[in-house]
């Protein structure tokens, strides 16, 4: 249709935006994500990575496929040329002139692939097989045959059955860390070395912090991004850092136009998407993955001690409760908490902050955007208190 194409295969969506800035060219991927294979479709970006979103040219593709769907595709006066270029060694190359880890203590890395992309990726990038010099790195390999019928689990570590299997292994094999990538491994998640499931909020802390560091080496004064329902640890120890805190929606889109907004050096949030300023704006969980090997390597403490400090206070994680009517089950939330003494806000959904007086809770109800669902967390200053706010607000939502 007269667009000329560079094709790069297959590739991880933060390969898509390495080739994206690197190429300084916009980019198109089939990709479940992390849902099932039935659900394939297409992730698109703008020129040096940029996200595409309702508000920034998604709205004009709607209205462009419904004119060309009623009067049919025009045919181009010219061509366009496809030509093959593998972009693999250089992201490669790229994401470890991010990261020095050649440096740091031998450590033993269980890493679930779940058949899907980062089978592809993590060979490249924390392996030798893109040329480079191996790292004091032992990875323990789990389903990194490439299968996009998923024959072992999901590739969706943010459900905890799909975890079971890496958490096993990081125990058996005495390991210092596992990493869980999802289907097209733009998202990490990580276990300690006793099999526990390490809070994204936690990696969001760890690796704020190591770039705030930087930045302040630097002479310059940092800026993080963090989504609304991360752990209220974050905004806390990046200002008791120095750095400047700032508070977002949920959603890739949201975080990007932040980040490039206010030159933000890092972004993360609790479904474990972390962007980085250097990465283009973008999120990687390779890069994300590389920053937590890096501050494990650099000290002799165990994963779970190194993130302790991170993770201070007891939250419920993500619960879905199945609503008949939405609107209705947030009318009556508001209702029942909207007391004297309770801050209010609708940045994303409604969240409910009781952080500043005892005993200190919030929380966030959002609506899904695509099922009957509202999604509900929950933090508080003690795991007793998170429990009785965790199970008032279900009361709530779930009564009609």
């Amino acid at each position: 249709r007269g667009v000329d194409v560079i094709d790069i295969g297959m590739c991880s969506t933060d390969g898509l935006y390495h080739a994206s800035g690197a190429l300084e060219r916009p980019g198109v991927m089939v990709t479940a994500s992390h849902n099932p294979a039935a659900y394939n479709g297409m992730k698109m970006c703008r020129r040096l990575a940029r996200a595409v979103g309702e508000n920034t040219g998604l709205g004009a593709v709607r209205e462009r496929a419904a004119d060309l769907l009623a009067d049919g595709i025009p045919v181009a006066e010219r061509r366009g040329e496809r030509r093959e270029r593998d972009m693999l060694v250089e992201y490669a190359a790229f994401l470890r002139s991010l990261v020095d880890l050649t440096a740091i203590r031998p450590l033993k890395v269980v890493v679930d692939a779940a058949n899907a992309m980062a089978g592809h990726t993590v060979p490249a990038v924390l392996g030798t097989r893109s040329g480079l010099p191996a790292l004091p790195l032992e990875i323990v390999p789990l389903y990194f045959e490439l299968d996009g019928t998923f024959p072992n689990h999901e590739a969706n570590p943010l459900d905890p059955a799909n975890l079971v299997d890496l958490q096993a292994a990081v125990r058996a094999h005495g390991a210092d860390i596992g990493l869980a990538f999802d289907g097209d491994a733009d998202r990490c998640f990580a276990v300690d070395e006793r099999g526990e499931v390490v809070p994204a909020s936690a990696i969001t802390a760890l690796v704020g912090l190591r770039e705030s560091a930087r930045e302040l080496a630097e002479g310059r004064t940092p800026t993080v991004i963090h989504n609304l329902i991360s752990s209220r640890a974050v905004p806390e120890q990046l200002a008791a850092a120095g750095a400047t805190p700032v508070r977002s929606r949920v959603g890739h889109s949201y975080i990007k136009a932040e980040m490039a907004g206010l030159d933000a050096v890092f972004g993360g949030e609790h479904s474990a998407h972390f962007y980085f300023r250097d990465f283009f704006f973008a999120d990687s969980g390779m890069l994300a993955a590389m920053h937590v090997l890096a501050a494990l390597g650099s000290q002799e403490r165990p994963l779970s001690e190194l993130l302790a400090s991170h993770s201070p206070y007891a939250a419920s994680g993500e619960i879905n409760s199945t609503v008949a009517d939405t609107p209705a089950a947030v009318a009556r939330v508001r209702a029942a908490f909207a007391t004297d003494g309770v801050d209010v806000d609708d940045m994303d959904g409604l969240t409910f902050s009781h952080w500043d007086a005892e005993p200190r809770w919030w929380f966030n109800v959002r609506a899904s955007n695509t099922e009957p669902l509202l999604r509900l967390n929950v933090e508080a200053a003690e795991a007793a208190e998170m429990e009785r706010v965790r199970d008032a607000v279900l009361a709530v939502i779930r009564e009609g």
